[in-house]
């Protein structure tokens, strides 16, 4: 990594210039506004021939170019550095535009709108960006006795992990220990799934975060190694790759030294919370190893989790800004992630009521660092199953009809989030730019705990928290058990493709979205949600489904259903000859409650009396009325599978 420093020489500027307004060539070339921002840096973006000369000037204090330079000195510049590591995949990055952002770093008492003009009158600065700081995460987490459940063993049909009953984000059975309200079903469906795929250790998740407590007991196996490091000399870069001692990922928060960090620090305002180990458990806790959580793709105890990587952009020791997250996510690139687990944004501007960006809607039509980076990664090849990377993040706390940014972003994924009762989580952002829900959790009415996301936490520990940020993971989740899937039965997908999987492999929560509704922060209006909450609440085993080709059938736990087979075959008018003959296997049948199967004509009727899922064969004749064979001319026997989703007011029945 290139950094160039320039010595301050003097400067009463900051006190001589004061710029009331943003005048026209800020205007121009400003992609955000000084509103918010951080004082003391800038991100620029150089043209082509600057930007060369910057990065390989030998002399420290000067770039050579003398509109530059004069700049520099009169505005007291003590540093400049490129923000994006060049050292691996230069040519690459290159194309991107990469090499052409630098961080300018200057006193902290200098005006910073004033600073950024100077820059922004040169014709060589093309962009300019002010230092946005990071939503940082602020909850405190409910820690669990862990020893108060050392004796008891899980009663799950998958995983001896001890807290897994307790994870009804995965498994909701309605109980109202759980939470007052608790509906049976309102989850990501994640068990029916994992009798296909537990997850596999070649898809990578990035986690954009807090630190990632790697030597956690629940984690440690899940991490992705970079080899190199973890073989080689300590304060030394092994690998060659710009970062030193990078062997679960790399901490990017400046002051740090690299290394990767979760410690709360009780004398300090704002010590982390254990918020990216947190987010990393949901992920791929290490699943079936009788301690702790599971995470939804964390394999089933074989070593075949998915790999977590830890790039740590947010601190609460710290500041956390927008001028280092964008290495970040090139890091998670260069080395080998192929879904980046976003549960930040940009802070929401209280004057406004809207996010600190000139533009409310199209903010991609900007030439940000941050966008740039994010293209980077989303035309990576990292993974075997997927063309490219994705990108999900969360839709944002701050209870307004808007996702947050960069979620807003069109070209990624944005999560809302729903209680145990499947109805929205009163903090949750909702409406344009959200794409799909999962469980984010609240407290219950009167102050419980259970109904929050439980997952791991820093130094071995375990503890609940709420928020979009706890409801991302799980769709992050999600996608990873889909390509882990692919690559088990040699699928390749399009982003695109993978996209419309998440968004579309889901169950409606609209039927239920009317009236008001009693929380703990008091009554909200449900209909104000309606078909604003994303696709529906995303389904783990449906998008598993929509990746092996099966049809999905939604259908109302406790009422009979009609199915007539040839709406879900071809155009709907086919010559075919349903047999009586349905096979269902008994664990699918005891999870789905199903009785009074019975086949008249091309219907099939039953009921489910459980929320749950499984796959359904029908029999049929194609091309006649009984199947052919020795002397007797007659159509082909044929077999059909439907997987069934039964669920409380399932009127999803759109989505195939």
């Amino acid at each position: 990594m290139v950094t160039v420093a320039a010595v301050s020489c003097v400067s009463d500027f900051a006190e001589e210039q004061r710029v009331p307004a943003m005048d026209a060539a800020l205007a121009k070339k400003c992609i955000n506004t000084s509103e918010g921002a951080y004082n003391g840096s800038l991100l620029i973006k150089l043209d082509e021939s600057t930007a060369d000369a910057l990065a390989s000037a030998s002399d420290m204090t000067r770039s050579g170019i003398a509109v530059l330079d004069d700049v520099v000195a009169k505005v007291g510049v003590n540093n400049i550095r490129q923000a994006i590591n060049m050292t691996k995949n230069a040519e690459r990055k290159r194309e991107f535009g990469l090499h052409r952002w630098f961080i300018v770093e200057f006193s902290k008492d200098a005006d910073l709108d004033a600073v950024a003009s100077e820059f922004a009158a040169l014709e060589q600065v093309s962009s300019l960006e002010f230092s946005q700081p990071l939503n940082s995460p602020k909850p405190e987490a409910v820690l669990v006795d862990v020893a108060s459940l050392a004796a008891t063993r899980a009663s799950s049909n998958f995983f001896d992990d001890v807290m897994l009953p307790m994870q009804w984000h995965y498994k909701n059975t309605g109980s109202q220990t759980i939470y007052k309200g608790a509906v049976e079903g309102a989850d990501i469906n994640v068990e029916p799934a994992w009798e296909y795929t537990t997850g596999n250790k070649n898809v990578v998740v990035a986690i954009i975060d807090e630190g990632v407590d790697y030597n956690h007991p629940d984690l440690h196996d899940n991490m992705w190694v970079n080899e190199a490091e973890a073989n080689g000399a300590e304060g030394v870069d092994d690998d060659g790759n710009g970062y030193v001692d990078d062997i679960y990922g790399y901490n990017f928060v400046p002051g740090t030294g690299g290394v990767i960090s979760w410690d709360k620090d009780t004398d300090k305002e704002g010590g982390d919370c254990g918020h990216g180990t947190h987010v990393a458990g949901t992920v791929a806790a290490v699943n079936n190893n009788g301690i702790g959580v599971s995470g939804v793709a964390g394999g089933d105890g074989s070593g075949n989790g998915v790999r977590l990587m830890s790039c740590q952009v947010m601190s609460g020791v710290l500041p956390s800004s927008s001028t280092s997250t964008p290495d970040a996510v090139v890091y998670a690139a260069d080395n080998g992630a192929c879904i980046l687990q976003n549960s930040w944004g940009y802070v929401l501007n209280p004057n406004t009521g809207k996010y600190s960006m000139n533009s409310d809607n199209e903010y991609e039509k900007y030439d940000s660092l941050l966008y740039t980076a994010m293209n980077y990664f989303i035309s990576s090849n990292n993974c075997d199953a997927l063309q490219g990377g994705i990108i999900i993040f969360a839709a944002g706390n701050d209870s307004v009809a808007r996702a947050a940014y960069p979620a807003g972003y069109r070209d990624y994924i944005a999560v809302t989030s729903i209680a145990p009762d499947g109805l929205p989580a009163v903090y949750t952002n909702y409406g344009p730019g959200c794409n799909v829900a999962a469980p984010g959790g609240v407290y219950a009415p009167n102050g419980d705990e259970n109904g929050l996301v439980l997952s791991t936490m820093p130094d071995g520990k375990y503890g609940y928290m709420q928020g979009t940020s706890m409801a991302c993971p799980h769709v992050s989740g999600v996608a990873a058990l889909v390509l882990s899937h692919a690559l088990e039965i040699g699928k390749k997908l399009t982003l695109k493709q993978l996209q419309s999987i998440l968004t579309t492999s889901v169950n409606s929560i609209e039927s239920r979205l009317t009236g008001m509704h009693d929380t703990y922060a008091g009554q909200i209006r449900l209909d104000s949600y309606k078909g604003k909450m994303g696709t529906g609440m995303i389904d783990a085993y449906r998008a598993v489904m929509a990746l092996r080709g099966t049809t999905c059938v939604a259908v109302n736990k406790g009422e009979e259903v009609e199915l007539n087979v040839n709406n879900y075959l071809g155009d709907g008018n086919l010559s075919m000859t349903v047999l009586k003959t349905v096979d269902v296997k008994p664990e699918v049948k005891e999870r789905l409650g199903l009785k009074d199967i019975a086949v008249f004509g091309n219907k099939v009727y039953f009921t489910c009396d459980k929320a749950g899922s499984g796959v359904i064969t029908v029999h049929a004749v194609a091309g006649g009325s009984s199947v052919g064979g020795g002397d007797s001319m007659g159509g082909m026997d044929i077999s059909i599978e439907l997987a069934i989703i039964s669920r409380v007011n399932n009127d999803n029945k759109g989505w195939l």
